[in-house]
């Protein structure tokens, strides 16, 4: 399952994409909070308390149909958290008298509506994705960088999805190794670096890490193909050497410049910059 928040008006709707259903699971809290206005999560949280208590006293086929998946909280860390369909939040939000309850409604159809248009043309999803790193202040060359990176990332995870490599865990595992290989720190600990929790480390990656992490992939690709590499052992091998050419290049671009090409800068909000 993927995490990936999406925004109504300007408050962060939390939500989970399980793509072996091909469906989206909402933080229940999070639209409660919404259509209650409240300012404050804790009373919102407590709202949605009071209220499942209720409709579970009704016997509200609501309240059963939700499900506990853990998405992030304010502090980086992932917690269960209720969660419900579109559909089972259409319902829900009839229990809370609100002037946002037919915006909410609208919205919800609409997320609906594009989900399955991006199932029919992926290209949408990264237009509505240009679009959001637009409102965040991108340049249009970090955007053109950013996308192309994620084309060559999507060709690289089709060539192991069709050998034999399971998605989650083993693709998280070849990626550590290509981005490992090439900018001699794992995953984990660049985010730390950027003072990154839940983000996305892509998304706050430099023009040239993005560009050094797509040549990885890339050449990981080709090396693979050309080996017709299957399974994990295959593939890992691969992976080594893909990142290992990025690796040279980088250095060598390094030694020109005398400037270090993994950095710390990241693209957060200027209240939630790391403290150096």
């Amino acid at each position: 399952m993927k995490s990936q928040p999406t925004f109504f008006e300007e408050h962060e709707i939390r939500r989970v994409y399980d793509e072996g259903t091909e469906t989206w699971w909402f933080s229940v809290v999070d639209i409660v909070q919404v259509l209650t206005q409240q300012p404050d999560y804790q009373a919102a949280r407590n709202y949605w308390k009071v209220l499942k208590n209720r409709l579970s006293k009704e016997g509200s086929e609501s309240v059963t149909k939700c499900n506990r998946l853990k998405l992030p909280a304010a502090d980086g860390k992932n917690y269960l958290t209720d969660v419900a369909t579109a559909e089972t939040l259409l319902r829900l939000v009839q229990s809370v008298p609100s002037p946002k309850a037919e915006p909410i409604k609208l919205w919800l159809a609409k997320v609906g509506y594009e989900r399955m248009q991006e199932m029919a043309d992926p290209a949408l999803s990264l237009e509505r994705a240009r679009e959001t790193w637009q409102k965040h202040g991108r340049s249009q060359k970090w955007i053109q960088q950013r996308m192309t990176g994620q084309e060559t990332r999507n060709k690289l995870t089709d060539y192991w999805k069709e050998h034999g490599i399971k998605e989650g865990e083993e693709y998280a595992i070849l990626t550590n190794i290509i981005h490992q290989e090439w900018a001699e720190v794992d995953v984990k600990t660049h985010k730390e670096m950027k003072g990154l929790k839940s983000q996305n480390l892509r998304d706050h990656m430099s023009e040239a890490e993005l560009i050094f992490t797509a040549l990885a992939e890339l050449s990981t690709r080709q090396i693979a193909e050309s080996a017709e590499a299957d399974g994990m052992g295959e593939n890992e091998a691969a992976a080594k050497t893909g990142g290992g050419i990025a690796k040279k290049a980088r250095l060598e671009l390094e030694a020109k410049t005398g400037k270090k090409v993994v950095s710390d800068e990241n693209y957060l909000p200027p209240g939630r910059k790391k403290v150096k």
